[in-house]
């Protein structure tokens, strides 16, 4: 059985092309020349060498490449694997050398929404934006068979695993406290060292990755919602009932404090009720005027 070996980039300085080129425009032009000119027309050779110069000089030309900004050049000749070009500008290598174009530009990938379970077997629908960027060209180009795809395919299949380790929201789950929704920075993280690590394979480097679409899928999220106000109409009627305990426990130790009424236990049972009342109703209360005793 035959272990795949990786090919990491390796540097390669080719010749600069401006040089050569005069070089082979004067190779080129010396077949017109010795046609046009019949220079010692007796030697018959020479027709032989005006035909080989120009034909040479044909063959050189495709030796010329450029290379742009943040593009780079990846050398193959008869199937070995010379090296990578990064430098900028006209060159010029050995003509039957295949020259594969890898951009090493920042690229943008806006994942599509799928649809996957969370931690609790919710569905959700979810989706991802990743910024990346060709760092090893020799493992782009010779250990993948395409890094763009190759990408694509690890992106979703990270973003799979990441929506089913974790809970869709806040008070799910008390064993894993990061939700996806409520830790979306750590969420983040967690979802670039995962890609860092699927990719590292095609020499591809992750700038950033984020999720760009998170929502409970659609046979699910009207009950999802109704769950959510629920526990926001708790959230709330707490608060309202820990500030009215302390107003309540505020006044009685104002009153006690300046001696404006003293108030047996009944009567300060009576008083806290009333105001709880007051102040936890979810409508205005309506006063009545009471004329008679507690005790009659």
């Amino acid at each position: 059985m035959n272990t795949q070996t990786s090919r990491p980039e390796i540097p390669f300085t080719s010749l600069s092309g401006w040089p050569m080129l005069p070089l082979i425009l004067a190779l080129g032009l010396t077949t017109p020349i010795l046609m046009i000119s019949q220079v010692l027309p007796d030697v018959p050779a020479w027709g032989a060498v005006a035909v080989s110069a120009g034909v040479l000089a044909f063959v050189l030309l495709f030796g010329f490449f450029i290379v742009s900004p943040n593009t780079a050049r990846v050398l193959v000749l008869f199937g070995t694997y010379r090296g990578t070009e990064r430098r900028d500008g006209l060159h010029w290598t050995n003509p039957f050398t295949l020259r594969h174009r890898v951009s090493l530009k920042a690229h943008n990938l806006n994942g599509q929404k799928i649809k996957v379970n969370d931690l609790l077997g919710n569905p959700i629908e979810i989706a991802a934006v990743v910024v990346w960027q060709v760092r090893d060209t020799g493992r782009a180009m010779f250990d993948v068979e395409n890094f763009e795809e190759f990408v694509a395919v690890q992106s979703e299949a990270a973003l799979r695993q990441l929506a089913s380790a974790h809970p869709y929201d806040d008070g799910q789950s008390a064993d894993v406290k990061t939700t996806l929704r409520g830790s979306s920075n750590e969420v983040a993280r967690e979802l670039a060292a995962a890609l860092e690590q699927r990719l590292e394979r095609a020499g591809v480097e992750v700038l950033e990755a984020r999720l760009s679409h998170l929502a409970y899928a659609a046979e699910i999220a009207s009950a999802m919602l109704q769950r959510q106000q629920a526990s926001a109409v708790i959230a709330a009627r707490q608060m309202i009932v820990e500030g009215a305990v302390g107003m309540v426990e505020m006044a009685l130790a104002e009153l006690s404090k300046k001696a404006v009424v003293h108030l047996d236990d009944e009567r300060k049972a009576q008083l806290v009720g009333n105001l709880l009342v007051v102040l936890c109703a979810h409508e205005n209360p309506q006063p009545v005027l009471n004329t008679g005793s507690l005790y009659t």
